[in-house]
């Protein structure tokens, strides 16, 4: 049920040292469709510095009910079926309500 609120979610993925390559190309192909969805208010991809790769998803959508669509879209289960062959370890996934945040 859409509660109203913006949600924040921070995602972060470890890949194993061969697929850190391909986890990237992953994660870029879901910048463009994520960020076309009505709900979305920004989808941004980062990289950690230093000792091996990690990637960062910063998201946050309209509400509740936009991130549960976005997680019910065909590309978002295309993503997640190719990710446990590429991950060291499992994904990260923080949601975050605002206290005190700026829209």
């Amino acid at each position: 049920m859409a509660d109203g609120h913006p949600v924040t979610v921070i995602a972060r993925f470890t890949p194993t040292p061969e697929s850190a390559g391909r986890l990237q190309a992953l994660l870029e192909g879901m910048v463009a469709p994520t960020r076309a969805e009505a709900g979305c208010h920004f989808y941004n991809l980062f990289v950690t510095q230093g000792d091996g790769p990690e990637f960062v998803l910063l998201e946050c959508y309209e509400d509740s009910s936009a991130l549960e669509a976005h997680r019910a879209s065909t590309h978002y289960k295309n993503y997640r079926a190719q990710l446990p062959d590429l991950l060291a370890s499992p994904i990260s996934v923080t949601v975050l309500a605002p206290i005190d945040a700026l829209n």
